[in-house]
């Protein structure tokens, strides 16, 4: 156990980026509303304008950023949690086909809606969470728990993105980009003429000017960011999903999720159209159980066949994700810490300084998704 001091620099190092950002828009706020609308603009109606149609985009760009900072990540419920007995029994056994077996049972006995599973055909263990993960749950780090349809831990929020945040984490990034837009558009004309005519000694009007470079920047940023995730909701995958297939029935397949665009949209923004770019949620579902294209909501947990171990897993669409995902993702049953990279590849194993046996060692790579 780290000692408390270390743990809560470490927190206040992860929220760095959020204060970052927030006083980003603290100072946007004062240099567009106060320099630039205040005592830059001469015409009354062009200022009213201005504001009028700027504090709506702020609102819903702030709203949208607080919702994706502080809604709790989605949690495996507890009936996908092992037992003591059942865990301890798991981790003594080194059989394969045992280990496997018990995973089966657990999941059977207890109605589990599983349809993702490893190469094995086994269903996916969480050594740390002691659990059987949904489906589309992963394992994080920074949050330290399973989160439910995890898609990447964003340290811009300091927070999972996942089932309960991804609509928030969408539209932030949407009225981010919305928000830049307006103020480089607004702010052209008086960015000009500051280049044209010089400042006039109004060192205040500086602020002008870099609020035009700042938002042109982060608006070209927030373009290609924004894309992707539109791309990603419109097939239902997340950005894990997108480097690595989740794994059916019938081998890996990263459209397996995917209902039509439409339905695809539904599920992430709900059915009330009222709703849809308001920040609340309203996402179909509880995050455990999905819609695939061969099976409904209500099917439950059915033993495994076998998956063909030389069924390849895609590798995604050779699409560039600009932030790097963080997910600690046990892959084999009782396999050491993976991580999940950009490329879709996995680090070699961590070497956790205790005697594994050759067929230990044989058996983690085997149970690996």
């Amino acid at each position: 156990m780290a000692p408390t001091v270390i743990r809560l620099c470490c927190a206040a190092f992860r929220w760095t980026p959020v204060v970052f950002i927030s006083a980003i828009v603290v100072w946007s706020y004062y240099a567009y509303v106060v320099q630039m609308c205040f005592l830059t603009v001469d015409s009354v109606a062009e200022k009213v304008i201005y504001l009028l149609l700027y504090h709506p985009f702020l609102l819903m760009f702030v709203w949208s950023y607080g919702k994706t900072i502080f809604t709790p990540v989605g949690t495996v419920p507890k009936r996908f949690y092992l037992s003591k007995q059942d865990a301890d029994r798991l981790m003594r056994e080194n059989n394969e086909e045992v280990q496997k077996n018990i995973l089966i049972d657990f999941a059977r006995n207890s109605n589990l809606p599983v349809q993702n599973r490893t190469h094995s055909g086994a269903p996916r263990y969480c050594e740390k969470c002691k659990c059987i993960k949904p489906d589309r749950c992963h394992h994080c780090s920074v949050c330290g728990t399973c989160v439910l349809k995890m898609d990447h831990h964003c340290p811009w929020v300091n927070n999972c993105v996942g089932f309960t945040t991804y609509k928030f984490f969408v539209m932030f990034l949407g009225y981010a980009l919305v928000y830049c837009i307006y103020v480089a558009l607004t702010s052209l004309k008086y960015f000009i003429a500051f280049w044209t005519k010089g400042i006039n000694h109004n060192m205040g009007r500086f602020h002008v000017l870099f609020l035009f470079f700042v938002a042109v920047m982060f608006g070209i940023s927030l373009i290609s960011l924004f894309g992707y995730h539109v791309y990603l909701t419109v097939k239902n995958r997340s950005t894990l999903e997108s480097f690595r297939s989740p794994i059916f029935s019938s081998g890996p397949d990263k459209n397996g999720f995917s209902l039509g665009k439409y339905n695809n949209f539904i599920e992430i923004f709900g059915e009330n159209k009222k709703l849809w770019f308001i920040p609340v949620f309203t996402s179909e579902g509880d995050g455990v159980t999905f819609q695939t294209q061969t099976t409904s909501t209500s099917s439950s947990y059915q033993t495994m066949g076998t998956t063909s171990p030389s069924t390849i897993p895609s590798s995604g669409d050779g699409v560039v994700y600009p932030t790097r995902t963080i997910d600690l993702d046990s892959d084999g049953l009782l396999a050491d810490r993976q991580r999940w990279m950009e490329e879709g590849d996995l680090d070699n194993h961590m070497e956790n300084g205790t005697n594994m046996t050759s067929s230990n060692q044989n058996l983690i790579t085997t149970l690996q998704e």
